[in-house]
């Protein structure tokens, strides 16, 4: 048997080994200051682990305690005092996280990824401090070193929002959209419907109609489930002359949001009176109340207009017909808009068998029952 033959096969198996180890030790040891630090001396100690199971389990002087230990075995372990710090953000020790933070950046040879990620924690105890300013700084710092930093944006946002700072926070909120993947649009565009909705509001207190229509209408086209945008389009229409528009942004919303189809017909009600044509008011709300007959909000809006309108008879037959499978909203919500009141019956007065009875009396006949 030769066995040269099968060197070159021996010391390649001898390289491959090797090169296995010197990655294994690669991955666990680093040189910092002139000396090998093991990696996972503190990862693998039972006080980062317990500390990490106390946290999760909402322990968080216990989760304080074991991290501050594992810190203490190996002080050079950046993401243990990273998550302490965080810690006592969350316990409300505002002061002593920034400490633990500050203490982090003022490390030597710090990677560009590690000193982003500490700034960003600092951000965030600024903001918990109500340090707006500070938080502000940080977190554009952190976009400095890792501008597609998708929490920093987040949290910017966020703050920006908390001043009203619209414009700013829509800038943002399109830079995370060209960041995110498909799966989060949906999410996007209500954010964005919000804001572009927010906007227009910033630009009608500053009386730029134009342009508040404008966001309004770009807020129903990013998401039509924005309600308030609606309602802020019909106004806007409706204070520059434009009464069909108006009419037609409000029928937009009952038809997008039946649901909310009570905060249009409010603002048609009030428009049909001003025309001197109420009896429109009622058509509307007759025709929705046939197409969505368990809607309550519509039949008491109705059931008002009519006992205003001087047509008690037809708002009482309305309410008797609504109590039938509503009788706790009618009496909560009816109660003071009509002359007649509903008193629902407990089992024990209506029989019992489980069914929901009840009886109506005008007002002031309660005390007399």
């Amino acid at each position: 048997m030769d066995v040269g033959a099968y060197l070159p096969l021996i010391a390649a198996l001898i390289a491959l080994l090797l090169g296995l180890a010197i990655g294994k030790a690669w991955e666990r040891y680093k040189l910092r200051d002139g000396r090998w630090i093991d990696r996972r001396k503190a990862r693998d100690s039972q006080h980062y682990v317990l500390g990490l199971n106390f946290l999760v389990s909402n322990q968080i002087d216990l989760a304080i305690e074991e991290l501050s230990r594992a810190a203490r075995v190996d002080a050079d372990a950046l993401e243990i005092h990273m998550i302490l710090g965080n810690v006592y953000r969350e316990r409300g020790q505002v002061s002593r996280a920034i400490q633990v933070h500050q203490a982090l950046l003022q490390r030597p040879k710090l990677t560009r990824l590690e000193h982003s990620y500490v700034l960003l924690c600092l951000g965030l105890d600024y903001k918990r401090g109500g340090f707006v300013d500070r938080a502000l700084e940080a977190f554009k710092e952190t976009l400095r070193l890792a501008p597609d930093n998708p929490y920093a944006l987040l949290y910017l946002e966020k703050l920006h929002e908390e001043q009203h700072q619209w414009a700013e926070a829509y800038r943002i909120r399109r830079q995370l959209v060209e960041l995110s993947g498909p799966d989060t649009q949906p999410k996007n565009q209500a954010i964005l419907g919000f804001l572009e909705n927010a906007l227009g509001s910033d630009a009608l207190k500053e009386d730029r109609p134009a342009d508040a229509a404008r966001h309004f209408e770009s807020a129903i086209a990013h998401d039509a489930a924005t309600t308030p945008a609606y309602l802020n389009l019909g106004d806007v229409r409706l204070h520059a002359g434009d009464v069909a528009g108006a009419i037609a942004a409000w029928s937009q919303l009952i038809d997008v949001a039946p649901e909310r189809a009570h905060l249009a017909l409010a603002r048609l009600e009030q428009l049909h009176e001003r025309e001197g044509a109420p009896q429109r008011f009622v058509e509307r709300c007759r025709a929705f109340i046939a197409s969505r007959p368990h809607d309550w909000r519509v039949r008491l809006m109705l059931g008002a207009h009519l006992t205003r309108q001087g047509q008690a008879p037809a708002a009482f037959d309305l309410l008797l017909e609504t109590a039938k499978d509503h009788s706790e909203k009618v009496a909560i919500e009816y109660h003071f808009e009509s002359p007649f009141v509903y008193y629902p019956l407990r089992d024990s007065q209506s029989g019992g068998g489980g069914e929901t009875r009840g009886r109506v009396r005008r007002r002031g006949e309660e005390e007399n029952a």
